[in-house]
């Protein structure tokens, strides 16, 4: 790791970015964006990182300066750094000459601010992180130089840009650094940033479910030779699922790798099943969302990588077309610590997947169905007396299958006796077997209305946010808001909590199968079409009835292979003239071509996302929902003036993000009064004056990354008395709408990097704030009056003026949950400890930051993070603070002792960071027990560190110790003794990440060789060590840096490691000889450059797998030309150095 401040913490929870809500990532072609100046960097760091990077299989981005053209960067180049989900830019000492490389850098940092899973992880090479933040040096003499072409906004953002990055946590590369240890720190922080682990949910209305799950635990963690599968059988309803993802929440952060796919039968009777069910598996395992066509090569990438990891998969809803070998291979190929859960319906699967251990899933009890059809009948755990013995008919009826006593008692709750002896004498009628047909009496029930609403959501709506779904129906008479309702209450549907529609698939099963009922042989004769295959094949027939109300279609092949037609590409009016009924269309990735004045008379809901072309004309007098997000729509589009010329307006939808081609406010939406969301974001292309006067109901209105400089409210915005969220972010708006304190709904303020002129004052903004306000994001301001009492969020930043914050702060102690500080000159926050609803305090690069008086009352806060915070000579007491998980404390250069960390052993914490705090010199000798994460760097490490981490210390799984490898300290701070032993680590049994970094006096490294559980071993830039423990034992080993180790003579072991796949010992200069490789069988990349006095590498003719050799000229290495031969130009390409 590097000697700088800006370092990381290898806890994935530690980030530097905004935790507003933002949308999600699009499907992405890119997962990484290299940013860096050509002449630099290209030939040498920049294309290993690349090749790195590659040879994982991690889609990157490589910015060639060459394609650069014109004064602006390419459109491909904005798509490629917004759909990429991590930004490395690489600052050299040339790197602001660039305007090209500036502009990308402000692009990363409104992708940062403005979209969830943004991330963006700076590299200084050979570069001060200071120049950078502040821009002096080389970085003040570029901008004398942009002054002079570019205007003082353009400039003004790319310092801004330069200032935010610079102030983040990355690597600091000095003649010092080993660039291959640091390559492999990168891609490992990388490559654990590109991991997603997410809990399923599961209802909170259990019953009766700890027991099963307790006894799939127990079959799980029983120990059977070779056996690596646990099975889970029963009829369908019984809640197999619930219990796979309940096991799958209690033990997934025991695996390496986990996924839980769902829904295999219905995947594997598609077309091309087997494929798209190897693809999943290797995307979720390998994070890596390239879809792989070949099936030798997925076949390969199951043996060769997925089954090398500690895995857990959940194979949800087998059946007997499953067949394990020809998907995933031999189970032995699998490691022995791997986990497989298996649901299925039919035991006979599990006997011929050979699982021995496994669980039936059986009715429930009487006594676990009176309470669960209780709890829908009548919303309590038992029946009311005069209830009793018609419960128990019911219950008897239900057969003790979960699902049917939660929708029969969901249809019978606040209903009389009669009604509840005509159903149960109805049920009777139905033998017990047809579990879908007992289903189907409660949708017998639904009104006209209620059956719409419910066939659409099956059909469409699953996981939608039910919003716009509710705007259609209404306009339709469905009446939505008591249809939902009665939905909701008959357990038919659940709306979760981001307002989503959610249906269990029986259910969603059974509404489709009555969609299908309409017309089995012809799908254009039913009222909806939801499968792609069968919209394509309707509508290259001709055979569509005016009966279709809702279609989905996607064309492009190119977007969506396994789903789009090749032979076709695009739709015209001819395609859809019959489709008079048509209320829902929805179009992705394709062309709609053609006049579309008289087609599609009844469109309530126009969806188009990614279409290359738009229909000339279309009649939107209708129209509800307008979605055309990255769609070549613009302000002329004749098809605006049907919603101009309209007599009653009825759209209340107009979501138009990503659309570029849009210069100027479309005048027909500003004069739409019946407009509820506006959503321009995007829309780089808009420039001038928005109206906004006539749009009285206007509730949601986004701007952010606009051109407009103007809102035009007639008077002041509080005659826009509905608006609940404001996104101002990165517009060019030249004064603050008068009238934001009117706004009495407003929840949501968002004016990050908003680049305006005249409200830079300390209170032009403050004054003006709204009493009921939520959220607020604000950059560049001071605080000076009374915040809103009901602010759950706080965000402040850039305001070194900012010396206290409000007395008035203490009026948030109820709500506030977050509060991020960055860049700001306090001295002290006022009432801190009057927040105790906070559990998120981020402070940042706060000098003259001097106490924290009131931390230790927040007893809620989980995470603390306080950083350059140079001033800061001590914290208060974190002993009562036992909700913390997270904790860092970084560049604190005064902080001499943290009261209390040692009692949170007991508690929650999991990962601690301790960076360049070189006063510190006690954290409490039993905190490490408990500790999942450790990072202790530029400390005084010799007073910090145990003698040895014993075996109480199982639940470590990364540790890194990191010392200065600068030469040079500042005068004004501790000295930093050096560390000269390290503890004995044989007691980490549980160790899978391990980094010692810089520790120059330290000879040896006491324990190594028990860690069975490594997977990565970096030791860089530890001078002193001349020989390690034997490494044999660590089978498990992937990583291996030994990067600067001058002294190092040899490594024990090394030619037993059959796992390794990466292994670098550049610079180790003392190095003569290395064991025989032929037994690496795993190993894809081999860096040995530096090491004079190394003769010869044997055993790399064998090597399968391997794909770069990296090592000076004279090595010679045996048998490689052979070997060239052999394996083609994949490893011609790769040891071109050693051919040369």
């Amino acid at each position: 790791m590097s000697s700088s401040p800006e370092t990381f913490s290898l806890d994935p929870s530690s980030s530097s970015s905004s935790n507003n809500p933002r949308p999600p990532l699009p499907i992405s072609e890119y997962e990484v964006f290299l940013s860096f100046r050509g002449p630099d960097v290209r030939q040498t760091f920049a294309d290993h990182l690349y090749s790195c990077f590659a040879r994982s299989k991690i889609r990157t981005f490589r910015d060639e300066e060459e394609l650069r053209k014109g004064e602006v960067i390419a459109p491909s180049l904005v798509r490629a750094i917004k759909e990429s989900k991590i930004h490395i830019p690489i600052f050299t000492e040339n790197y602001a000459a660039s305007k090209w490389c500036l502009q990308e850098l402000a692009q990363m940092v409104r992708c940062w601010k403005e979209r969830k899973g943004h991330i963006i992880l700076p590299i200084f090479y050979f570069v001060d992180p200071r120049d950078v933040r502040h821009q002096i040096g080389p970085y003040w003499e570029a901008f004398e130089q942009h002054s002079l072409k570019h205007d003082l906004e353009t400039t003004r953002e790319w310092r801004e840009s330069l200032q935010e990055v610079g102030k983040m946590k990355g690597w600091h590369i000095t003649k010092s650094s080993g660039e291959g240890a640091m390559i492999d720190q990168i891609f490992t922080e990388v490559e654990l940033r590109l991991r997603t682990s997410h809990t399923l949910l599961v209802t909170d209305q259990l019953v009766g479910v700890n027991f099963h799950v307790q006894e799939v635990m127990r079959l799980l963690t029983q120990e059977f030779a070779d056996e690596r599968m646990v099975g889970i059988y029963g009829m369908g309803g019984l809640g197999k699922t619930t219990i796979a993802k309940a096991v799958y929440n209690k033990v997934n952060m025991h695996f390496d790798r986990c996924c839980f796919i769902e829904n295999i039968r219905q995947i594997l009777s598609e077309n091309g099943g087997v494929e798209i069910l190897q693809n999943k598996i290797i995307s979720s395992i390998l994070k890596n969302d390239r879809e792989i066509k070949d099936t030798g090569d997925r076949i390969h990438q199951i043996k060769n990588r997925v089954c090398k990891h500690k895995i857990l998969i959940v194979l949800d809803d087998v059946d007997g077309m499953f067949q394990f070998e020809e998907i995933l291979g031999n189970i032995g190929n699998f490691s022995s610590e791997s986990r497989f859960i298996v649901t299925t319906r039919d035991r006979r699967v599990l006997e011929f997947l050979q699982v021995y251990k496994s669980y039936e899933l059986k009715e429930m009890s009487r006594d676990h169905s009176l309470q669960l059809f209780s709890k829908h009948a009548f919303r309590m755990d038992y029946p009311p007396e005069d209830y009793v013995n018609l419960s128990d008919e019911f219950v008897q009826v239900a057969a003790g299958l979960p699902l049917a006593l939660k929708v029969i008692g969901s249809l019978l709750f606040q209903t009389n006796l009669i009604f509840w002896e005509q159903k149960l004498a109805e049920l009777k009628e139905i033998p017990a077997a047809k579990v879908q047909e007992r289903l189907k009496i409660s949708f017998n029930e639904l009104t006209y209305n209620e059956k719409q609403i419910f066939l659409d959501i099956a059909c469409f709506f699953v996981g939608v946010n039910k919003e716009s779904p509710i705007f259609m129906w209404s306009d339709c008479d469905f009446y939505p808001g008591s249809a939902i309702r009665t939905l909701v209450l008959r357990s038919l549907i659940r709306i979760n909590e981001k307002d989503e529609f959610w249906m269990h698939d029986h259910i969603r099963d059974l509404g489709r199968a009555i969609v299908r009922e309409e017309n089995f042989r012809n799908p254009g004769k039913r009222s909806r079409v939801w499968s792609n295959k069968d919209a394509l094949n309707m509508l290259e027939s001709g055979e569509v009835c005016v009966t279709l109300v809702c279609i989905f279609v996607v064309i492009s092949p190119a977007y969506f292979p396994l789903f789009g037609n090749a032979d076709y590409d695009e739709l015209t009016e001819m395609d859809l003239e019959q489709l008079t009924g048509l209320r829902y269309l929805e179009v992705r990735c394709g062309s709609l071509t053609g006049d579309f004045t008289e087609v599609l008379p009844n469109i309530r809901w126009l969806r188009l996302h990614d279409c290359d072309s738009i229909p000339t004309d279309m009649d939107l007098e209708k129209l509800i929902v307008l979605d055309m997000k990255d769609c070549p729509v613009k302000d002329s589009w004749r098809s605006w003036n049907s919603i101009k010329v309209a007599h009653n307006y009825k759209l209340k939808v107009a979501n138009l993000v990503d659309c570029d081609k849009l210069e100027k406010p479309p005048s027909s939406l500003s004069r739409c009064e019946s407009l509820e969301l506006l959503d321009y974001s995007g829309c780089m292309s808009m420039q001038g004056e928005l109206e906004l006067e006539r749009l009285k109901n206007l509730r949601v209105l986004r701007l952010c990354r606009t051109e407009i400089t103007k809102l035009k409210v007639g008077g002041d915005i509080g005659m826009l008395p509905h608006l609940k969220e404001i996104d101002f972010r990165f517009t060019r708006l030249t004064e603050v709408p008068p009238g934001i304190s009117k706004l009495h709904s407003l929840e949501i303020l968002d004016v990050t990097a908003c680049r305006r002129s005249d409200i830079e004052s300390p209170v032009c903004l403050m004054e003006m704030l709204p009493p009921n306000l939520k959220r607020l994001a604000i950059v560049s301001f001071t605080l000076s009056t009374q915040l809103p009492p009901l602010l759950t969020h706080l965000e402040v930043g850039h305001s070194m003026q900012l010396e206290r914050l409000s007395n008035n702060l203490a009026s948030l102690s109820k709500n506030l949950t977050e509060l991020r500080l960055y860049v700001v000159g306090i001295f002290e926050i006022h009432g801190l400890g009057e927040l105790t609803a906070l559990e998120t305090l981020d402070i940042d690069d706060a000098p003259n930051l001097r106490t924290l008086d009131g931390l230790q009352r927040l007893v809620l806060l989980k995470e603390l993070s306080v950083r350059e915070c140079h001033s800061l000579g001590k914290l208060p007491s974190v002993a009562n603070l036992n909700k913390l998980h997270t904790l860092e404390i970084s560049g604190c250069k005064l902080l001499s002792e943290i009261h209390g960390l040692g009692e949170l052993a007991s508690g929650t914490l999991s990962s601690l960071e301790i960076n360049d705090c070189p006063r510190l010199e006690n954290i409490g000798g039993d905190m490490v027990m408990r500790l999942e994460s450790l990072i202790l760097a530029e400390l005084q490490l010799t007073k910090l560190l145990p003698q040895s981490l014993d075996s109480c210390c199982t639940k470590l799984r990364s540790l890194t110790i990191e010392e200065s490898v600068d030469d040079d300290q500042d005068d004004d701070v501790e000295i930093i003794m050096p560390l000269q032993r390290l503890p004995d680590l044989s007691g980490l049994v549980n160790l899978m990440e391990l980094r010692i970094s810089g520790c120059q006096e330290v000879v040896e490294v006491r324990g190594l060789d028990g860690l069975e559980s490594l997977h990565t071993l970096e030791i860089v830039v530890c001078k002193s060590i001349r020989k390690l423990p034997d490494l044999s034992g660590l089978r498990e080993l992937e990583w291996l840096c030994l990067d600067g180790c001058t002294q190092l003579t040899e490594v024990p072991g090394l030619g037993r490691l059959e796992s390794l796949e990466y292994l670098s010992m550049a610079g180790c200069s003392s190095i003569k000889r290395l064991p025989d490789l032929s037994g690496l069988n795993n190993l894809t990349t081999l860096n040995v450059r530096k090491c004079p006095k190394l003769k010869e590498l044997k055993g790399l003719e064998r090597l399968e797998m391997l794909q770069v050799v990296e090592t000076d000229k004279r090595l010679k290495v045996r048998h490689l030309l052979r070997s060239v031969a052999r394996y083609g130009k994949r490893i011609t390409r790769s040891v071109r150095g050693v051919l040369n």
